[in-house]
């Protein structure tokens, strides 16, 4: 059944949360920075989870969420339909710790205590509200989705709404017309999107308002993460912000571009934005 109009997290949860006031859970209130120009939310995981929440309470589709690094932004810096798409994101969370180093020269030290990495605000989520809500996971590997909504239900006893794999590929018309048929009967409450960036920011924003779902949340290589297709950077590494580096040695070929070239130029017109020696817009 869609989400319990009563639901919430668990109790422990909300305690954890006990500081953070009800205006300050709601993402046109909340405390924002400027990054290449692209807005990007002060909130972390608690904030963000209390937020998706609401939304699903409210059941107007389609809220999307996206979870970004210095990737997605770095590719907004050439392309400003990318940066157009970013700021019609209901939220921009900071994933990357690139991210929280800006955000804290800019004013939210006291907010960005961490950054809300996608993955683990996926299974913090999920973990947190059990059977609450109904989830659809598309994206992924052949059987990834699959194998991640087994893997939800059984740990934590999600009610699974449906999966889809994606050919790599833009889909057809008539499977588009399938996708979005099949999204609207399964009535999920959350729909997990777990394709790269940027392509699933284009993907949410291009499917607002079709598929009947109140939140729309791109994770990236989340699926991958938590069914230990892909190996994670120790907990260290990623606190620190050298996860970049530990995923540059596990996959040089696909990722060398991303962290070698898109990193310098993210750091260097950053750098000049916080200077206000160029300003984007």
């Amino acid at each position: 059944m869609p989400g319990n109009e009563a639901g919430g997290l668990h109790p422990s949860f909300w305690e954890y949360m006990s500081t953070v006031s009800q205006s300050e859970s709601k993402a046109s209130a909340s405390p924002s920075f400027t990054v290449l120009g692209v807005r990007v939310h002060a909130m972390q995981i608690s904030e963000t989870a209390a937020q998706v929440e609401e939304w699903i309470r409210e059941r107007k589709p389609e809220r999307f969420v996206s979870f970004s690094g210095m990737h997605g932004l770095s590719e907004s810096i050439h392309d400003r339909s990318m940066r157009h798409v970013l700021n019609s994101a209901d939220l921009v969370v900071p994933d990357g710790m690139s991210l929280v180093w800006v955000g804290r020269r800019r004013g939210q030290a006291q907010r960005l205590k961490r950054r809300v990495y996608g993955p683990e605000f996926m299974e913090t989520f999920i973990r947190e509200t059990g059977g609450l809500y109904r989830h659809y996971f598309y994206g992924g590997a052949p059987g990834v989705a699959d194998r991640l909504a087994d893997m939800m239900h059984r740990l934590h006893g999600i009610q699974v709404a449906g999966t889809y794999c994606p050919p790599f590929r833009p889909l057809t018309e008539e499977e588009e017309a399938d996708l979005e048929a099949r999204v609207r009967a399964a009535a999920p409450d959350v729909l997990w999107v777990g394709l790269s960036t940027p392509k699933q920011e284009r993907w949410m924003y291009g499917h607002r308002g079709r598929l009947g779902v109140p939140v729309l949340l791109g994770v990236g290589a989340a699926f991958d993460f938590l069914t230990g297709g892909v190996q994670q950077a120790p907990r260290w590494m990623q606190e620190n912000g050298l996860e970049w580096f530990f995923r540059l040695v596990i996959d040089p070929r696909r990722l060398w571009r991303r962290y070698l070239v898109s990193g310098p130029r993210f750091a260097w017109n950053a750098s000049l934005e916080l200077l206000n020696l160029r300003k984007f817009t």
